[in-house]
């Protein structure tokens, strides 16, 4: 657990999504609700969060999301049944979630993007930095360090300044992501000077991809106030960024540990197996 001194504890998830490309089974269960092995996507992110200090969680949900809320509640009916049995063991994980972190919701209520969802958690977040998390990337730690989370505050720590976890892809899967280049200023470090959403391989200044993990400062919120929609009518948070970019500095962390698109059907299979292979044990 990362110290108590840390100056930042808020964390952000937004959730309001459909899911569509896991439907049918989306149609009535939220998509950060789907299990990946015996455990939901959202509480891998939740405990990722956890481990970084950031015990404030907010979150950004829509229609059909109650199961959310849920699950980070007491099930009186539940525990009465399991209650003394051996399979109290199963909800240990969830009962420290639940007795060490602090929850607030608020709803989006029209689907306008990622910039959009953000600036809906203003009234909850105030004048503070704080991490966004995507339930649907999932971070696993790498065995010399800590989670994405844990190492993004303690650059935040230093520079005190909005920070992306950023990836390598494969050049033909640039049109996929957000993308960044700038300037390298030590290893893992880059100072954003560019950011351009979903680009053609021939706009993409560089293959680094911005993945599910970001830390801001709250003058963010401004910056997307200020951001016209974009395609579909979304607000872009690339487009809020780059423009924070240009007045201060922002960073690129190319962190360590394994990231699963588990908005896709086989970045889900991919991480259902490798936690069935190195994190599940049956007893």
């Amino acid at each position: 657990m990362v110290s108590s001194k840390n100056i930042i504890n808020k964390c952000l998830f937004p959730v309001a999504g459909y899911g569509t490309r896991f439907l049918p089974a989306t149609k009535a269960m939220p998509k950060e609700m789907l299990p990946i092995v015996n455990k939901p996507l959202v509480q891998y992110a939740v405990e990722e969060a956890m481990e970084a200090g950031l015990t404030d969680i907010s979150f950004v949900t829509g229609r059909g999301k109650r199961a959310i809320e849920d699950h980070f509640d007491v099930s009186y009916e539940l525990e009465t049944q399991i209650n003394g049995t051996s399979k109290e063991k199963y909800l240990a994980g969830i009962r420290e979630i639940m007795e060490c972190c602090n929850f607030t919701y608020t709803r989006q209520r029209e689907m306008k993007g990622l910039g959009h969802a953000i600036l809906s958690a203003a009234p909850i977040i105030g004048d503070n930095p704080f991490a966004v998390a995507l339930a649907d990337d999932l971070c696993m730690q790498a065995s010399d360090s800590n989670g994405v989370l844990a190492q993004m505050t303690e650059i935040f720590q230093q520079f005190r300044c909005t920070i992306l976890a950023v990836q390598e892809v494969p050049h033909d899967e640039v049109h996929k992501y957000g993308i960044v280049s700038g300037e390298v200023m030590k290893d893992r470090l880059i100072r954003v000077t560019d950011m351009v959403e979903k680009p053609s391989v021939e706009e993409a200044k560089s293959n680094l991809a911005i993945i599910g993990r970001y830390i801001m400062t709250p003058d963010i919120f401004d910056f997307i106030r200020e951001t016209p929609p974009g395609k579909n009518g979304e607000v872009q948070i690339t487009d809020a960024i780059k423009a924070q970019s240009e007045k201060g500095l922002v960073l690129a962390y190319k962190f360590k540990g394994s990231r699963f698109d588990c908005g896709s059907v086989e970045g889900f299979v991919e991480a259902t197996n490798y936690c069935f292979e190195n994190h599940y044990y049956s007893e």
